[in-house]
């Protein structure tokens, strides 16, 4: 299982290229994404540790993505008997298990205390909503690519960010620090299903000494 970091975790690195094939998605699903949503820590635990960093009073607590799972889900539980090694990608057995898979993340559960926290957290920026330059509506992700060139993430590892205003400035996959108040609140896009929603006063570049 992954270890969370001791402070904020960046954005991580670009994961590379587009999967190609189902099963290889499915490896990646379940080799790469599922123990970086495993763990859960304690609202306070974070905020505690922020309250202590130069700046926290003006600041809000950051958040880490890890800090969106509730602590008790498991999805992988359901799957753990599943066994695709050897099956070609158009194999019923792999094509019913990424539906039940992608019904699993879409549906994953957020964590209720969050409601209506204010929050700063880093992450890459997925565009909804674009007029002229200006991004009015986007979706932030936790590593480079989602949404983009591999499967949504689970519902709970994507925010819908509304800003106050319009902002630009920005591209896809932009790495960005978005501060406001933290929603749970469902909502579901051509870019995949968010489970949280972020009305910002703030959107920056990201930079790791912003923090």
């Amino acid at each position: 299982m992954v270890e969370a970091s001791e402070s904020p975790c960046p954005p991580p690195r670009p994961q590379g290229p587009p999967l190609e094939h189902s099963r290889r998605r499915l490896c990646a699903a379940f080799g790469v994404l599922l123990p970086a949503v495993l763990l859960g820590v304690p609202i306070q635990a974070w905020a505690q540790a922020a309250a202590t960093r130069p700046g926290a009073k003006s600041r809000p607590p950051e958040l880490r993505w890890e800090d969106l799972v509730p602590k008790d889900w498991d999805p992988g539980k359901r799957f753990r008997d599943r066994n695709v090694q050897g099956l070609s990608d158009a194999d019923p057995k792999v094509l019913q298990l990424m539906r039940e898979l992608r019904e699993e993340w879409d549906n994953a559960p957020t964590r209720p205390e969050l409601d209506g926290a204010a929050v700063r957290i880093p992450g890459y920026l997925v565009p909804l909503e674009e007029s002229r330059g200006e991004l009015s509506e986007f979706l932030l992700v936790p590593y480079f690519g989602a949404c983009i060139h591999s499967p949504p993430p689970p519902a709970n590892q994507i925010v819908h960010v509304l800003p106050a205003r319009a902002v630009k400035g920005f591209r896809s996959m932009d790495a960005v620090w978005v501060t406001g108040t933290m929603r749970t609140q469902r909502q579901d896009s051509s870019m995949g299903v968010s489970g949280y929603r972020l009305e910002a006063q703030a959107v920056e570049k990201y930079s790791a000494g912003a923090r």
